[in-house]
Protein backbone atom coordinates (compact mmCIF):
# COMPACT_ATOMS: atom_id res chain seq x y z
CA UNK A 1 0.00 0.00 0.00
CA UNK A 2 2.95 2.54 0.83
CA UNK A 3 4.16 2.16 -2.67
CA UNK A 4 1.17 2.53 -4.56
CA UNK A 5 -0.18 5.54 -2.09
CA UNK A 6 1.27 8.01 -4.54
CA UNK A 7 0.02 6.81 -7.88
CA UNK A 8 -3.45 6.35 -6.26
CA UNK A 9 -2.82 10.84 -4.98
CA UNK A 10 -2.15 11.13 -9.02
CA UNK A 11 -4.83 8.97 -9.81
CA UNK A 12 -7.89 10.39 -7.69
CA UNK A 13 -6.24 14.05 -8.49
CA UNK A 14 -4.89 15.03 -5.32
CA UNK A 15 -1.19 15.34 -6.33
CA UNK A 16 0.44 18.47 -4.83
CA UNK A 17 0.44 20.33 -8.15
CA UNK A 18 -3.18 19.88 -8.69
CA UNK A 19 -4.08 20.86 -5.13
CA UNK A 20 -2.09 24.10 -5.48
CA UNK A 21 -4.17 25.15 -8.94
CA UNK A 22 -7.24 24.21 -7.73
CA UNK A 23 -8.23 21.13 -10.29
CA UNK A 24 -8.35 18.45 -7.90
CA UNK A 25 -11.76 17.26 -7.86
CA UNK A 26 -14.22 18.41 -5.40
CA UNK A 27 -14.71 15.48 -3.00
CA UNK A 28 -10.88 15.22 -2.31
CA UNK A 29 -10.12 18.66 -1.78
CA UNK A 30 -13.04 18.40 1.00
CA UNK A 31 -11.07 15.50 2.30
CA UNK A 32 -7.93 17.38 2.33
CA UNK A 33 -9.35 20.79 4.00
CA UNK A 34 -10.97 18.42 6.14
CA UNK A 35 -7.89 16.54 7.03
CA UNK A 36 -5.99 19.84 7.49
CA UNK A 37 -6.29 21.86 11.44
CA UNK A 38 -7.66 25.07 11.69
CA UNK A 39 -6.26 28.29 13.32
CA UNK A 40 -6.94 27.66 17.53
CA UNK A 41 -6.62 30.98 20.02
CA UNK A 42 -6.53 31.28 23.50
CA UNK A 43 -7.16 33.78 25.88
CA UNK A 44 -4.09 34.03 27.64
CA UNK A 45 -3.51 37.03 30.17
CA UNK A 46 -0.55 39.72 29.42
CA UNK A 47 1.72 38.25 32.30
CA UNK A 48 1.07 34.74 30.37
CA UNK A 49 1.95 36.69 27.05
CA UNK A 50 5.29 38.61 28.61
CA UNK A 51 6.20 35.19 29.86
CA UNK A 52 5.57 33.42 25.99
CA UNK A 53 7.37 36.64 24.29
CA UNK A 54 10.17 36.38 26.76
CA UNK A 55 10.45 32.24 26.38
CA UNK A 56 10.82 32.53 22.44
CA UNK A 57 12.95 35.52 22.81
CA UNK A 58 15.61 33.50 24.13
CA UNK A 59 15.99 31.07 21.48
CA UNK A 60 15.95 33.68 18.61
CA UNK A 61 19.26 34.23 16.74
CA UNK A 62 21.50 37.82 17.76
CA UNK A 63 22.01 39.64 14.78
CA UNK A 64 25.65 39.80 14.13
CA UNK A 65 28.02 42.07 15.95
CA UNK A 66 30.55 45.02 14.64
CA UNK A 67 33.13 42.83 16.21
CA UNK A 68 32.51 40.25 14.17
CA UNK A 69 33.62 42.37 10.76
CA UNK A 70 37.26 43.09 9.94
CA UNK A 71 38.25 46.89 10.39
CA UNK A 72 38.41 48.48 6.80
CA UNK A 73 39.54 52.04 6.26
CA UNK A 74 36.38 53.44 4.56
CA UNK A 75 34.03 52.62 7.82
CA UNK A 76 36.32 53.41 10.70
CA UNK A 77 37.21 56.91 8.96
CA UNK A 78 33.42 57.53 8.43
CA UNK A 79 32.26 56.31 12.06
CA UNK A 80 35.19 58.53 13.27
CA UNK A 81 34.19 61.81 11.24
CA UNK A 82 30.68 61.53 12.28
CA UNK A 83 32.00 60.98 16.44
CA UNK A 84 34.40 63.75 16.15
CA UNK A 85 31.81 66.16 13.99
CA UNK A 86 29.32 65.58 17.27
CA UNK A 87 31.83 66.29 20.05
CA UNK A 88 33.36 69.49 18.14
CA UNK A 89 29.57 70.44 18.12
CA UNK A 90 29.23 69.63 21.66
CA UNK A 91 32.20 71.75 22.63
CA UNK A 92 31.46 74.32 20.95
CA UNK A 93 27.91 74.93 22.15
CA UNK A 94 29.06 74.42 25.47
CA UNK A 95 31.66 77.74 25.22
CA UNK A 96 29.21 79.30 24.03
CA UNK A 97 26.87 78.90 26.76
CA UNK A 98 29.71 79.56 29.22
CA UNK A 99 30.15 82.99 27.44
CA UNK A 100 26.41 83.50 27.24
CA UNK A 101 26.12 83.27 31.02
CA UNK A 102 28.46 85.81 31.53
CA UNK A 103 26.34 88.26 32.65
CA UNK A 104 25.52 85.77 35.65
CA UNK A 105 28.97 84.66 36.30
CA UNK A 106 31.02 86.99 35.82
CA UNK A 107 34.42 84.46 36.24
CA UNK A 108 33.38 83.36 32.60
CA UNK A 109 35.47 85.54 30.35
CA UNK A 110 38.25 85.31 28.18
CA UNK A 111 40.87 87.43 30.55
CA UNK A 112 39.63 84.02 32.95
CA UNK A 113 40.00 81.81 30.74
CA UNK A 114 43.27 82.69 29.94
CA UNK A 115 44.61 83.05 32.97
CA UNK A 116 43.85 79.19 34.29
CA UNK A 117 45.04 78.02 30.94
CA UNK A 118 48.46 80.02 31.43
CA UNK A 119 48.45 78.09 35.50
CA UNK A 120 47.88 74.68 34.49
CA UNK A 121 51.39 72.33 34.22
CA UNK A 122 52.90 71.95 30.97
CA UNK A 123 52.41 68.30 30.73
CA UNK A 124 48.39 69.04 30.78
CA UNK A 125 48.81 72.22 28.45
CA UNK A 126 50.11 69.73 25.99
CA UNK A 127 47.64 66.71 26.50
CA UNK A 128 44.47 69.01 26.42
CA UNK A 129 46.16 70.47 22.87
CA UNK A 130 46.39 66.69 21.82
CA UNK A 131 43.12 65.78 22.78
CA UNK A 132 41.57 69.46 21.52
CA UNK A 133 44.18 69.13 17.94
CA UNK A 134 43.07 65.89 17.03
CA UNK A 135 39.46 65.73 16.23
CA UNK A 136 39.59 69.17 14.69
CA UNK A 137 42.25 68.18 11.98
CA UNK A 138 40.63 64.67 11.58
CA UNK A 139 37.44 66.20 10.84
CA UNK A 140 39.14 69.13 8.72
CA UNK A 141 41.11 67.02 6.54
CA UNK A 142 38.07 64.44 6.05
CA UNK A 143 35.59 66.89 5.49
CA UNK A 144 38.00 68.27 2.58
CA UNK A 145 38.19 64.50 1.35
CA UNK A 146 33.98 64.00 1.50
CA UNK A 147 34.22 67.79 -0.56
CA UNK A 148 36.33 66.48 -3.25
CA UNK A 149 33.90 63.65 -3.38
CA UNK A 150 30.84 65.41 -3.76
CA UNK A 151 32.66 67.39 -6.34
CA UNK A 152 33.38 64.17 -8.31
CA UNK A 153 37.33 63.14 -7.14
CA UNK A 154 38.58 60.51 -6.25
CA UNK A 155 35.42 57.92 -5.92
CA UNK A 156 37.37 55.08 -7.19
CA UNK A 157 38.48 52.30 -4.48
CA UNK A 158 42.12 53.05 -5.17
CA UNK A 159 41.25 56.48 -4.44
CA UNK A 160 39.27 56.22 -1.76
CA UNK A 161 41.82 54.16 0.00
CA UNK A 162 44.52 56.84 -0.93
CA UNK A 163 42.89 59.92 0.04
CA UNK A 164 41.78 58.01 3.68
CA UNK A 165 45.35 57.06 4.40
CA UNK A 166 46.36 60.63 2.98
CA UNK A 167 43.75 61.76 6.06
CA UNK A 168 45.47 59.70 8.64
CA UNK A 169 48.55 61.33 7.94
CA UNK A 170 47.85 64.89 7.39
CA UNK A 171 45.72 64.39 10.78
CA UNK A 172 48.70 62.62 12.73
CA UNK A 173 51.41 65.03 11.57
CA UNK A 174 49.24 68.27 12.22
CA UNK A 175 48.28 67.15 15.54
CA UNK A 176 51.65 66.06 16.43
CA UNK A 177 52.56 70.03 15.33
CA UNK A 178 49.81 71.81 16.76
CA UNK A 179 50.36 70.08 20.25
CA UNK A 180 53.89 70.30 20.68
CA UNK A 181 55.11 73.39 18.72
CA UNK A 182 52.69 75.69 18.61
Amino acid sequence: MFVARPSLLRAVGTAPALRATGLAPRVARTAVALGRRGVQTETITPVEGFKILNSQRVHRPCSPDLAIYQPQLTWVLSSFHRITGVAIAGVFYLGALAFAFHPWFPAMDSTHAIEFVHNLPGWLKTTVKLAVAAPLTFHTFNGVRHLMWDAGKGLTLKGVYKSGYAVVAATAISTIYLAFFV
